[in-house]
């Protein structure tokens, strides 16, 4: 067995010890256990002694977050996320729900409010979800100098405030949950540059620059691509707002110019308009593309080679991180470090049946409408 399959093998076994698990192994009732680890009296010392020491052995873990939920109200987590970009969102509510339903016999609840695309109408959400009677909040901030007042606000009401998927820095968040932006573009950055040892010039597109995720990935891309590709030129980044017909529209406009296009980095997971402009000018496989995130309507195009890459940002896993990160600061007062990175993974044609099973994404199954935004 591989070591890290082994080491994950040994983090199982221990979360699933308990008290029947030590009590079992020792030959000892379940009450005189719960008694010796809990230090209620009524066990002689060898007998404690024997206990503490099989814990310690076997990994026992308390489970705070149960004692905590069992002695207390219910706990009520709210969620204010957006329903488009869907290829990315969907897969975060995926996450997010998947780790919730473990705490949910404890008493744990979600309150999920929507807003329709990623940064409109996400202050009135966030507002909404305020003014209710919530623990803890979930957020995606496109724009984080106005929530800043909202999240210092929280933090004033001891509501601890993640952030998924992109950071709101100069807040009183408690962390953000995403893949570092940063190498993502330097990531993208040097494929390109492989792909265009030559030169030629880029067009970057992008949500919008008030967006940490998406200027911190653009400033990657923009150094790495100067390092491996020297010649390389970005002629143009795109604010897309990551709206699909605003997306399909400026590509278009940019292809028809006079200036060639040799490759195309889309930093959200807004690529389908952009792939549709370049299949109606004709322009499918001439220009390399290097998209974000592995969605069902984005792995036919990685199998013609119509993209030469998308790198995965893991939604579903940010989802549950950054639930269940939140859920252990209130339930066993862990504080997690300012910032949770989760790596990405460079997808291409070689390697794509590992991100796939019967030829549709790992990831949730979301719609394959070829107009649906993403981020």
């Amino acid at each position: 067995m591989p070591a890290k399959d082994s080491r994950r093998a040994s983090r199982r076994r221990a979360e699933q010890i308990g008290v029947q698990g030590i009590a079992d192994a020792l030959g000892i009732s379940r009450g005189t256990v719960d008694r010796a680890l809990h230090n209620r009296g009524g066990v002689n010392p060898r007998t404690k002694r024997r206990v503490l020491r099989a814990a310690q052995r076997l990994g026992y873990r308390p489970n705070l977050a149960a004692r905590y939920l069992s002695s207390k109200r219910s706990l009520t987590i709210g969620i204010a996320l957006p329903l488009e970009v869907a290829f990315f969102y969907d897969d975060i509510r995926e996450g997010i729900f998947e780790a919730a339903s473990v705490y949910e016999p404890l008493g744990v609840k979600i309150l999920h409010r929507t807003y329709k695309r990623f940064g409109e109408h996400e202050i009135d959400a966030v507002r909404d979800v305020l003014q209710e009677d919530i623990r803890g909040l979930v957020i995606s901030p496109a724009y984080p100098n106005r929530l800043r007042p909202y999240i210092d606000e929280a933090a004033s009401r001891n509501i601890p405030v993640v952030c998924v998927a992109t950071d709101a820095p100069e807040t009183k968040r408690l962390t953000t949950v995403s893949v570092d932006p940063l190498v993502c573009g330097a990531l993208a950055g040097e494929l390109m540059g492989y792909f265009l040892h030559a030169g030629g010039n880029v067009v970057v597109f992008i949500g919008m620059h008030a967006t940490v995720d998406h200027e911190q990935k653009l400033r990657g891309f923009r150094s790495s691509l100067r390092e491996f590709c020297p010649e390389g030129k970005i002629a143009a980044v795109v604010e897309t707002h990551d709206e699909a017909m605003e997306a399909y529209q400026k590509c278009r406009d940019i292809l028809q110019q006079q200036q060639p296009v040799a490759g195309i980095y889309v930093s959200t997971a807004n690529s389908m308009p952009v792939l549709r402009a370049l299949e109606e000018l004709g322009l499918t496989g001439k220009v390399k593309v290097i998209c974000t995130d592995l969605f069902p309507a984005l792995l036919s195009h990685i199998k013609s080679g119509a993209v030469a890459a998308t790198i995965h940002q893991r939604p579903r896993e940010q989802g549950r991180a950054a639930f269940r990160t939140l859920v252990r600061y209130l339930t066993e007062g862990i504080t997690p470090e300012p910032g949770i990175s989760l790596n990405p993974a460079v997808v291409m044609r070689s390697n794509l049946e590992l991100f796939t099973v019967n030829g549709t994404s790992r990831s949730a199954l979301v719609s394959q409408d070829a107009w649906g935004p993403g981020r």
